[in-house]
């Protein structure tokens, strides 16, 4: 093997048909058979058919040396031809549907036909589906979400290439580490990496807002009534973060209320959250949160400027890096999403962040872009509620997650009955719906779409009125 490797190095040429004898011929590749249907839920079968055959063990020597041609010699747009098609009919060949995550992680970056139609064709075989070209990249990752297909051998030495090599900034961010990387793509937008504090300088990013300044109520004409704000309250100090430009920033590095806030909003996922990040753990500095352009189950990945440390947007959690290490898990502040009108008539001594950090863009992301389910995959999703409904989600005192069904809560609190579920109350709060707990205290609640809220915490409480 390591001659044919240096052969193939030092010539370029398609010899790749030797590892295809050794792959077919010498059965190198083991696989153990189809995965039992009876550990999914009957939607998943019934949506998607029969799970393929699942990988067991260590790639072959051949199979290795093919993954390496297809996946990291080449990079789909300059170096692709006939080696990295005989290593794809390698991949196919073996039968082993786990090295359709590589495939899968390929296919979102493969922006040229042949390569694109090669690598379909491939994830068909391995899947035993026919996908379509137009759809083909989400179609194969929702299979391969809803399936749970583990990932092969080495799978992070392979994604890690692949993203690397076609994104630059992400190399110090993309480590091991309590993270599943199968559900982590391309949100099709570059890592934010500029310094602190930079919040006018340009970049080809989702450019984080840094100590934002900001405007009175009185003082803010720009603003309409029934606009959609994030409305947060801190030790007696209120501000309104309105969603058209959260839109278009993502991401506010904030002080409020002598406390340090991060606070993200996932446009695919509907969920601005609010993060104390003022000493979070004893001797860490203040984490400094940017948009790493990447995504998990349709949901931001956020990470720590200073670190390089990823997080769990959902759950605040540090997953990679000294921060992980360190056990570091941010706790959340309560968010309001409400109407500009309500906001200030409860809070008439509000600041809100000035217009011009809208860029000049007045989108609204969530009328029609979603129409027609999440776009980016998700796989299964709890079928209690529809994918895009909305939901108000809150931690326990008990530590137990609990969502409440936005609309139903609002039409039983608008009666004046009250909404009680495993000692969390909610209450009306600017317009908009908090959940306190018995003392009336914040639990840090936030409204976000379903389907991310119950796949963050699949064993979540569905409150019924």
């Amino acid at each position: 093997m390591s001659t044919f490797i240096t052969v193939y190095h030092r010539t370029q040429q398609p010899v790749l048909c030797i590892v295809l004898t050794m792959a077919l011929c010498c059965g190198l590749s083991i696989w153990s058979g189809a995965q039992a249907a009876d550990s999914l839920p009957d939607r998943v079968i019934e949506r998607y058919g029969e799970p393929p055959a699942i990988g067991d063990g260590e790639l072959s020597p051949a199979i290795q040396f093919a993954a390496r041609v297809a996946f990291i010699d080449s990079t789909v747009l300059t170096t692709w031809g006939k080696n990295q098609e005989q290593a794809l009919e390698a991949i196919a060949e073996s039968g082993d549907a786990r090295l359709a995550w590589i495939i899968s992680d390929m296919m979102r970056f493969a922006s040229v036909r042949e390569p694109y139609i090669a690598l379909t064709r491939t994830a068909s075989q391995l899947l035993g589906k026919e996908f379509q070209l137009q759809n083909a990249w989400p179609d194969v990752t929702n299979h391969l979400l809803a399936w749970n297909i583990p990932a092969p051998p080495d799978y992070f030495n392979y994604k890690r290439a692949i993203f690397t090599t076609h994104i630059p900034g992400w190399e110090a961010i993309f480590i091991e580490g309590d993270i599943d990387w199968r559900l982590v793509s391309w949100g099709g937008v570059l890592i934010d990496n500029r310094a602190y504090d930079t919040t006018d300088q340009g970049c080809n990013c989702i450019p984080a807002i840094d100590n934002p300044e900001v405007s009175k109520a009185a003082d803010t004409t720009w603003l309409k009534d029934d606009d959609i704000v994030f409305g947060i309250e801190l030790n007696g100090e209120a501000r309104a973060y309105p969603r058209r430009i959260m839109e278009v920033r993502e991401m506010v590095n904030d002080t409020l209320g002598g406390r340090d806030l991060g606070i993200p909003y996932c446009t695919l996922c509907g969920a601005a959250q609010a993060y104390f990040t003022d000493a979070p753990v004893q001797g860490v500095e203040r984490p400094i949160l940017r948009t790493s352009g990447l995504l998990s189950r349709s949901n931001k990945i956020m990470y720590d400027l200073n670190t390089n440390s990823i997080f769990d947007t959902f759950r605040g959690h540090a997953v990679t890096g000294p921060l992980a290490e360190k056990g570091v898990a941010l706790k959340q502040a309560s968010v309001i999403t409400t109407s500009w009108g309500s906001w200030k008539q409860e809070h008439p001594d509000t600041t809100v962040l000035l217009e011009r950090y809208a860029l000049g863009r007045d989108p609204d992301f969530r009328n029609g872009r979603d129409a027609n389910g999440p776009i980016f995959p998700i796989g299964d999703v709890d079928p209690r509620l529809p994918v895009h409904e909305d939901i108000i989600g809150v931690i326990s005192a008990s530590g137990k997650p609990v969502a409440f069904q936005q609309t139903k809560a609002y039409l039983v609190l608008s009666r004046g009955e009250e909404v009680l579920f495993d000692n969390v109350r909610l209450k009306l709060t600017a317009g908009g719906i908090e959940a306190v707990d018995e003392s009336g205290a914040g639990l840090g609640s936030h409204q976000a779409f379903w389907f991310a809220w119950s796949q963050f915490h699949p064993k979540t409480s569905l409150w019924a009125p």
